[in-house]
């Protein structure tokens, strides 16, 4: 609200430097701490009040907002409960470079340090899980703050901002200057790091590139396939960015995650030139540290990453660039061809093992997870988005799943369960015209599935396919591989998902043979309606690798 002095609240100038720097969203659960930014709302319509109905789910369709688009995603909490809910949300964007902004609702100056209603110290609270945290104590000061925000979450490495507005500065009146829109800035590939580059690659018999990390575009994705053709390289995708090079392409070797394919993992071993390109390997690629030697790998090691800090943190690389995975793969792929060895056999040979590793397999029961993600991938279009949180049923999607076109993959690296309802019902918001599908397993649906609310409220028209083994699949098999036959506290009872579906005006269908997946999918894609397939699953078949029996017995 702005007077005819040109004086504006500070929720209202809030509202104005978001709208300035392109938020074309907000996601958020309301709070009395940050009633003058709803306020602010009312006179802006161009950014879209998404209203979630828990903060963490808010905090994820905020960072699956940032993987899609690579600009923030912004989330609004409010104090106490309200941040804290939103805590995994910043976590998923911390560890997964991703753009966002979590502006949290704060008590009044005056109350500050007397553990008024509901306090925090956000900047103790959020200093090891944000790239930065601040607190704004002026009005003025609004928009210098949220531009620094905005520069911060989306430079060098992306990651989570934090901001906490005190609910007196919201209130507040003051005549302010607008900030110009944030610039993006980006660490660019210098010619002398491309010659390095070649020059190591063409000495290379067996070079491999395993590719992760934001920031990443469509673009990137386009010079990665030309590089690699162009050049005779193998390309993996690192854990859960799967989408970064398509799937069936002849150079493209597999992904480097859980549950690895041994013979990917030798061809990591028998390679002489190892290129990290915007990933980090860390735990859950790299075998828990185990697929290079650390810190010197036997390989030799080319690591090129956004973010210097990175670089030499964990392996000592031979080459390290300092440069975004765009201009990095731009440069390359204009780069004169090298004329190294003839490895394409090599490389036929690990794309064969890709597609035979991919190949559905019979497991305990009536439905049988591998024919049904195999199935979900012959059927949905290239440009399908797909998303996941954490659970052994995960592994079924990694490992069957063709992922043709990037931007088709949400899942979180750092193994956060919850994550697929909340991110599908982001994406489709934000792409209403694609087919979003999440999958999600029984226990991990039901740690954000109040948000089902919220995809009917937006007609947010996603599917989710629930595999439901009444179990905590990932937690029992560790549980029997470590303790066999003590069996405590990873058994569920769960609701009729498929009725849970219609009681909130969804369509529910529950699919108890593989043969009638195919038809469930149709009859859900045709509904018009958020949509849930509830697979009932043997709870025998808990893993990729081996059954509960298996596991259980050594």
């Amino acid at each position: 609200m702005q007077n005819s002095a040109g004086m504006r609240h500070g929720g209202q100038i809030v509202i104005d430097q978001l709208k300035i720097h392109g938020c074309e969203r907000v996601f958020f659960v309301p709070g009395e701490s940050f009633l003058a930014v709803l306020d602010g709302f009312v006179d802006v319509p161009d950014i879209e009040p998404v209203v979630c109905r828990q903060e963490g789910g808010a905090a994820i369709m905020a960072e699956a907002y940032g993987k899609l688009t690579g600009k923030p995603g912004v989330c609004m909490v409010t104090r106490g409960p309200g941040a804290t809910n939103a805590s995994a949300g910043v976590h998923i964007a911390q560890q997964d470079s991703t753009p966002m902004i979590l502006l949290i609702g704060q008590v009044a100056r005056h109350m500050v340090d007397r553990e008024a209603f509901q306090e925090v110290d956000y900047r103790k609270m959020y200093e090891p899980l944000a790239k930065w945290v601040a607190q704004i104590d002026q009005i003025e000061r609004i928009p210098e703050y949220l531009s620094h925000a905005y520069h911060v979450a989306t430079s060098g490495r992306p990651g989570p901002v934090v901001l906490a507005l005190p609910e007196d500065v919201q209130s507040a009146y003051a005549k302010v200057a607008d900030c110009k829109p944030y610039t993006k800035v980006e660490a660019r590939a210098a010619q002398d790091d491309v010659a390095a580059f070649r020059s190591m690659l063409e000495e290379a018999a067996r070079p491999l590139v395993i590719v992760g990390g934001h920031p990443w575009d469509a673009t990137a994705t386009d010079n990665l396939v030309r590089f690699a053709e162009r050049n005779g390289i193998a390309v993996a995708n690192e854990f859960r960015f799967q989408d970064y090079m398509p799937n069936l392409h002849p150079n493209y070797v597999g992904d480097v995650g859980i549950g690895i394919d041994p013979n990917l993992a030798r061809m990591i071993a028998e390679a002489d030139l190892i290129v990290l390109l915007g990933a980090r390997l860390g735990e859950m690629a790299s075998s828990g540290y185990k697929l290079l030697q650390i810190p010197c790998p036997k390989q030799k090691l080319i690591h090129i990453y956004p973010g210097s800090d990175e670089l030499g943190r964990v392996y000592r690389p031979d080459l390290a660039i300092n440069a975004s995975q765009p201009s990095f793969l731009a440069a390359v792929a204009a780069m004169e061809p090298i004329n190294g060895a003839d490895n394409s056999a090599w490389i036929a040979s690990g794309h064969a093992n890709y597609l035979q590793f991919a190949e559905p397999f019979d497991t305990p029961g009536a439905v049988k997870m591998a024919h049904v993600i195999s199935q979900l991938s012959a059927i949905l279009p290239d440009d399908a988005i797909i998303t996941n949180g954490a659970g052994n049923y995960a592994a079924f999607l990694h490992r069957f799943y063709h992922y043709r076109s990037f931007g088709t993959e949400l899942a979180p690296t750092s193994g956060s369960m919850g994550y697929g309802l909340p991110a599908a019902i982001s994406a489709k918001v934000h792409y209403p015209k694609r087919e979003v599908v999440c999958v999600a397993g029984d226990g991990c649906f039901m740690m954000h599935c109040q948000e089902f609310a919220t995809a009917v409220q937006f007609g947010a028209n996603i599917i989710t396919v629930i595999v439901n083994n009444g179990i905590l699949g990932t937690i029992r098999m560790h549980q029997e591989r470590n303790y066999p036959y003590r069996v405590s506290g990873t058994t569920l009872r769960n609701p009729d998902f498929a009725a849970y579906a219609k009681a909130f005006g969804g369509y529910g269908e529950k699919v108890t043979r593989t043969e009638d997946f195919a038809g469930a999918l149709e009859r859900a894609r045709k509904a018009n309606l958020p949509a849930i397939i509830e697979l009932r699953v043997d709870p025998e078949a808990l893993s990729v690798a081996k059954t509960l029996s298996e596991i259980r017995n050594g």
